[in-house]
Order: structure tokens, then sequence, then C-alpha cells
């Protein structure tokens, strides 16, 4: 029976598998075929994001094939989200986190502030500007799914607010990568912390953070975006009880949400990766062996992401994001420009007065 449910997925699993091997087909062809670069201008992972959306608008993906998709956008993402790990050490973490908190509050306070202004002029449902919220300030679709049932919001604006988040995520991804090399003049922790800040999922940032190393080559900027990302899932553990008191003051209600059931355990395999690298640094130094394994776990974990991308795009349908009405979309795309815009703000200061 056990052996049946795994079975169920593979059909996703390999789609997304065959979707990433195109993407980096594509990729040679196009870039260095065809327009004759070195180096392809366009990143594998953003191919695959963009082959999903082709593939997944324009014919009809079977049934069979959902649960294994499903899987690829959720632990497979993870999985190369851990892996990632392996290219950090301890110190690194800690000295990256000094920097990021800062930053994180800063853009999740002002961009509260700048979403609940926008909400009254626009009047947007209360329940659809609260998932809005958390989802552009903290971790997108995983908040807005953790946050929905502590407010009772009902599926259309669950819906609504995961259409909203997912558009302009996408659009971020995609944009954020090459104007953050151009404004930070290719310096990596500040593009790697406006990436892991001003970017709504982490999928997406691990996207964005992805395309930055394929393309300017720094796989420091990935480490750093991911860092970041990773810190400012932890403030779901805060955002939630903080939602759920301010939705339901005034009224007796039982708490129906638990801190365990929202906390991302995956930054926990996240900084076990770390660990892992520091020790074997120490033990096995110079052993080939240990540098292979380094290197094909740090293959692994571009190899799983770029999958996952094609498997968000395959489930990225446009047809549902057209039918929503234009005032939830004002609100994601100023929200969007607002923690961006307040992300660049927060890092010139710290260069400023801290460099």
């Amino acid at each position: 029976m056990v052996l049946k449910n795994y079975l169920v997925l593979l059909p996703g699993i390999i789609l997304a598998f065959i979707l990433y091997s195109l993407s980096q087909g594509f990729n040679n062809i196009i870039g260095i075929e065809l327009l004759g670069y070195n180096k392809s201008p366009i990143s594998t992972a953003m191919m695959a994001i963009l082959l999903g959306i082709f593939f997944g608008n324009f014919f009809k993906i079977r049934e069979s094939f959902q649960k294994g998709l499903d899987f690829s956008k959720d632990y497979i993402l993870k999985l190369g989200i851990i892996c990632l790990g392996i290219q950090l050490k301890p110190f690194e973490f800690i000295e990256f986190g000094k920097i990021a908190i800062p930053l994180i509050i800063i853009c999740m306070v002002s961009v509260l502030i700048v979403i609940k202004i926008i909400i009254k002029k626009l009047q947007i449902p209360t329940r659809m500007a609260y998932l809005i919220s958390i989802g552009s300030t903290v971790c997108g679709t995983t908040a807005i799914m953790a946050t929905a049932p502590v407010i009772k919001a009902n599926k259309s604006e669950i819906s609504y607010a995961i259409a909203n988040i997912t558009l302009f995520g996408i659009l971020s991804m995609l944009l954020y990568p090459y104007f953050a090399n151009f404004y930070f003049e290719e310096n990596s922790l500040f593009a790697g912390l406006f990436l892991g800040t001003a970017i709504h999922e982490t999928s997406q940032v691990a996207a964005a953070g992805l395309i930055y190393d394929q393309q300017f080559n720094s796989p420091e900027t990935l480490n750093i975006a991911t860092v970041t990302k990773l810190i400012r899932n932890t403030f779901l553990i805060v955002m939630i009880p903080l939602f759920a008191f301010l939705y339901n003051r005034g009224q007796t209600k039982e708490r129906n949400y638990s801190i365990l059931s929202v906390f991302p355990y995956f930054v926990l395999g996240f900084v076990g990766m770390i660990i892992l690298r520091n020790v074997g640094d120490e033990v096995f130094s110079t052993n080939n062996n240990w540098i292979s394994l380094i290197n094909s776990i740090k293959a692994f974990s571009k190899i799983f992401l770029t999958m996952a991308m094609a498997a968000i795009g395959l489930s990225t349908n446009l047809k549902d994001i057209k039918n929503i009405g234009y005032k939830p979309f004002v609100v994601g795309f100023i929200s969007m420009l607002a923690v961006g815009i307040v992300s660049i703000f927060s890092i010139e200061i710290y260069i400023k007065f801290f460099i």
C-alpha cells in the first residue's frame, strides 16, 4: 500500500524532471547555438518556469500527474533548499542573519502599513487583505494557507490571495535578479539581501537566487538570499498569532492555530546541512571523496530547485488569474513595489551607517 502511494507520485516527478532537462537543452540551443554567447543569457531556472507555464496553460495536464507535481513544488523544493546548506558554514549563517533580521523587520512593518492604507482606499474585504498582507510580508502561499483557518477565510478569498502572490511573485522573481545585479553593482551581499526580502515565496526566492547565480556566477548571492528568506519564514510563528489577535480581538473565540503546525521545519534541515559541511571539512578536508560529495550535493540542489520551478510553472493557471477582479491586484502590485523599495532603502541605510 505504501509503495503504491509513492508510485502515484512518479508521473508528476518524472514530468518535472523532463521539463528540467528540456530547459537545460533549450537554454544551450537558444543562448549558445543561436545567439552565439559562451554562456546563455537565459537562466535554466527561468526557462523551466516559462516552459512550465506554457505547457500548463496550452495543454491539459492529466490528473495522474498532479500529485507528483504537488510533491515536486513542495517537498523536492524543500529538499533542494536543504541541500543548498552544504555551500555554507555556520559563521556565514550567523553573519548574514545579523544583517538580515533588522532588514526583514523593517520591510514587514513598512509593507503592512502600506497595505493597511491601500485596502481602506480600495475597500478590499478584510480577510482577503489579511491574506495578501501576510503573503507579501512573510512567505507567500505557505503563510496564506497557514493564516486562512485562523481568520476563517473562504475558498474564493484564499484563491484570490494566492493568485495575487503567484502573479507578482513570478514577476519579481524574473526581473529582480537582473535589477539587483545592476543596482547593487554586482555586490553579492546586497543583491542576496534584496532578493531574500523583496520576493514573496520561498520557491521564488530560491529561483531568483539560482537565476542570479547562473547568470552572474555568484553562489554567494544564492546563499545569502536563501538564508534571508529562511529567517523571514520563521517569522510565521510571530505573525500568525498576531493576525489571529488582530482579526479576533473583541470576540471570544478559541485559539485555532498551533505554533508547531506553522513552523517551517525544513529550516532545521538547512542548518543541519551547514553543520555537516563544517564537521566534514574539519575531518575530511583533503579527502577527494568528501569534495566530490559536496559538489554532487550542490549539483543536486540546483536540479531539485529547477524541477520545483517547472512544477510551479505547470501549476500556474493564467485563466484563474485573469478572472479575478482588478482591486486585489492593485494591492498586490503596490505591495510588491513597496517591499522592493523598502528593501532597497533599508540596504542603503545599512551601507551608509554600518559599512
